[in-house]
């Protein structure tokens, strides 16, 4: 039997984009001639709902409840009227196919306004002096968001724009509730999904339904979409595998979840589901499977025993992002975070770069699991093919690299590859802040397209830092991102407190370099996150070496990964919380940066032990590195106009050089003997990145001394080479 397969993302991920793990696993199918097709249900779910037709069946459901209403539930429930005529436009103009719409938002008296709105007093604070698409968007993102309070608090209490009932599925050590839950009504959210789901069944016919779940808050969603396909649709086989199956299920053993799936898949899909749909063709029994949980005579099975290797990154596939509503997601601006408006505003296409990750060190993370610990990147010629692909099948250019850290080399590589070609390419990865980072890459990323990082700085303490073993300082992480601040990449900094021992003065610290960091403009952005201990990194593996203890609910047979711990020698981690998020909100857009920092607690904290200046300092010290071997060097510049002329020394007249650069943004003018700009205008070619092999900075050296018969070493000392430097000469 040819066997028909239907990729599914349960609601709710992202508004913007779609989560990309069907796309990958489509363009695998794609490879192996499997039939197949994907929808994202979040995005349709939503737009069911905020709709006039949805909205009108939501207010009509509300009058057949006997609910006490807050006071501003009730204010948007009297407002109905208001909200079912403006959404659909409302709807329309965050899908960029309205946008005259701005200007009937922005004066105030278009959309109904409830809760959300009382912060608008901060809003050009915040947002400084946005323009009328941005604020629009803001106010229209605003109007949503009370729809969605109102739907939280009257309709369905699991709702979420990026997630729905996370809770059930987060740290759900036993299946009871969230069996519960499954068996109770459904709510007008479910009743949608069952009703988008049958659509898809019906219109493609599949024999197998593959359901993602990258984060708990899709899992109960898809346990809703196996429980309607077992209930209408019995002979579909049922898979559930993605982030979440990964780092949660691996220790599977309550029965019950197979009332609701066929089968959970682990780690990269690509091998599993080849060897399963060879299974269910009769090809291979359950014994040659790849890992796959299933339910066989009433218990829980692990079937792992195929000999053949994962399918290598290299003969994956193109994403394949066909199917997909793409002109139907919404861009929305909720806070004013610049990393968080690149998460949620515009369409982007992710690509993965390197599965796995290059450092796979950090005791706080999952290194212990596939899609950590087995590292192996592409080839910038493999990347740059799929770019293209992508691109073509998509019309857009916009791009998330979504590595766990993006390797250096290889972002060399893939930005050489980028110009090369002349793809125009917008694009913004994770990275981590090594030294390899420097001034120049940084200037060959921005040329490729790269608009944005984000990094672990994480504790911002060097004790803290070795002992997670980041493989960072605070000094390296400030060269890191001063270099792409320089080069106008914006750096969002990823942050954390209440790792294992960390004490009050190691907080307050870690809050002055972070003050210092914005105040030294290295930092645009930066989120604090509350350390979570999982079962599957050094911490929960092995917790007495880092001096916590574990705490807390036991294994139920379900999900296991996040541990509760207890940290005896640490600070009371929760009170630091808001003080913490407070300042950053404010250090974000340079306020409160000359503040002392226990302005930002209600509670008595330790004085900072860090030099008013040591980030200042950091920045001003100059590293003398020589080259490697390695090393290339690239030109990406223009070629110059040469004109001759004579100059005066002394009593003899030289013959010199001006050479009349003409690029982008500005004229500059280099002069110089005339035999050393000939020797230029001919190794230029040679540097502008093209078809052929880039040249090694030991080469350039070599050709330089071969024609002038002196150091190499001077020439890089001098005045003309530091213009050379500061206007498009890379060492890379």
């Amino acid at each position: 039997m040819k066997q028909k397969v239907l990729l599914l993302t349960p609601p709710f991920t992202q508004l913007n984009t779609p989560y990309p793990a069907t796309a990958y696993l489509k363009g695998f199918l794609n490879t192996k001639q499997i039939e197949s097709h994907q929808a994202d249900l979040g995005i349709e779910v939503i737009l069911k709902l905020f709709s006039s037709t949805g909205l009108k069946k939501m207010f009509q459901h509300l009058e057949t409840l006997d609910l006490e209403l807050s006071e501003n539930s009730f204010r948007i429930y009297s407002l109905q009227n208001e909200y079912t005529n403006s959404i659909d436009a409302v709807i329309r103009f965050l899908q960029n196919k309205n946008p005259t719409l701005a200007h009937s938002i922005c004066d105030r008296t278009y959309l109904p306004e409830a809760s959300r709105f009382s912060q608008l007093e901060d809003l050009e604070w915040a947002f400084g002096t946005m323009g009328i698409q941005d604020k629009a968007r803001h106010l229209a993102t605003l109007y949503l968001e009370d729809l969605g309070d109102l739907i939280k608090e009257a309709v369905d209490p699991h709702f979420g724009f990026s997630r729905y009932a996370e809770r059930l599925g987060r740290t759900a050590t036993h299946f009871d509730e969230i069996e519960t839950s499954l068996l109770a009504e459904n709510s007008i959210i479910t009743n949608f999904l069952e009703e988008l789901l049958q659509e898809k069944i019906k219109r493609w016919e599949p024999t197998v339904i593959c359901l993602s779940v990258p984060f708990p808050g899709n899992l109960f969603g898809a346990l809703k979409c196996g429980q309607f396909i077992k209930k209408k649709y019995p002979a579909v086989k049922i898979v559930l595998g993605g982030g979440y199956a990964n780092t949660e299920l691996r220790s599977l053993q309550d029965p019950r979840v197979f009332n609701f799936i066929d089968y959970v898949s682990l780690d990269d899909g690509e091998a599993p589901i080849e060897f399963l749909l060879e299974h269910l063709n009769g090809k291979r029994s359950t014994n040659e499977l790849k890992r796959i949980y299933l339910r066989e005579k009433g218990k829980v099975v692990y079937c792992n025993g195929a000999k053949e290797k994962d399918i290598p990154q290299r003969a994956t596939g193109t994403p394949d992002y066909s199917d997909f509503l793409l002109e139907e997601y919404l861009s929305v601006i909720e806070v004013a975070n610049p990393m968080h408006r690149l998460w949620s505003d515009g369409r982007w296409n992710k690509l993965t770069l390197a599965h796995g990750c290059y450092w796979g060190k950090c005791s706080f993370c999952d290194i212990s699991l596939d899609y950590i610990k087995n590292y192996e990147p592409l080839t910038a010629e493999i990347l740059c093919d799929r770019i293209e692909e992508i691109i073509a099948q998509t019309n857009q250019n916009g791009f998330h690299f979504v590595d766990e850290a993006a390797p250096p080399a290889l972002l060399r590589d893939l930005a050489l590859e980028i110009i090369r070609r002349k793809i125009t390419v917008t694009w913004w990865t994770n990275i981590r802040f090594e030294k390899h980072f420097t001034y120049d890459l940084a200037q060959l990323l921005k040329a490729s397209g790269c608009i944005a990082v984000a990094g672990g700085l994480e504790v911002a303490s060097d004790r803290l830092l070795a002992m997670m073993k980041k493989g960072v300082t605070v000094s390296q992480v400030a060269k890191v991102a001063d270099a792409f601040t320089q080069a106008g990449i914006m750096v969002h900094a990823y942050l954390m407190y209440g790792f294992p021992t960390q004490t009050a003065q190691e907080t307050i610290d870690a809050l002055e370099m972070v003050r210092q960091l914005f105040f030294n403009e290295a930092l645009q952005s930066g989120f604090w996150h509350r350390f979570a201990m999982t079962s599957h990194s050094p911490v929960g593996l092995n917790p007495a070496q880092f001096m916590v203890q574990r705490t807390g609910t036991h294994f139920g047979g379900f999900a296991d990964n996040d541990l509760y711990h207890d940290d005896p020698d640490g600070a009371n981690h929760d009170l630091y919380g808001d003080g913490l998020s407070k300042s950053l909100f404010n250090f974000m857009h340079g306020v409160g940066l000359d503040f002392p920092l226990k302005n930002w607690f209600d509670f008595k904290t330790p004085k900072t032990t860090v030099a008013s200046n040591y980030i200042e300092n950091c920045l001003n010290e100059i590293e003398n590195e020589s080259p490697k071997q390695n090393t290339v060097v690239v030109w990406l510049g223009n070629m110059p106009e040469v004109n001759l002329f004579e100059a005066t020394q002394g009593k003899q007249k030289i013959e010199m050089a001006e050479l009349e650069f003409v690029d982008k943004k500005k004229d500059w003018q280099l002069h110089l003997p005339a035999n050393e700009a000939k020797w230029l205008t001919e190794i230029f070619p040679k540097l502008i990145i093209a078809n052929h092999s880039p040249v090694l900075f030991s080469e350039l050296q070599k050709n330089y001394e071969k024609e002038f018969a002196t150091s190499f070493s001077d020439f890089t000392k001098s005045k003309i080479w530091n213009q050379l430097r500061q206007n498009g000469l890379l060492v890379l």
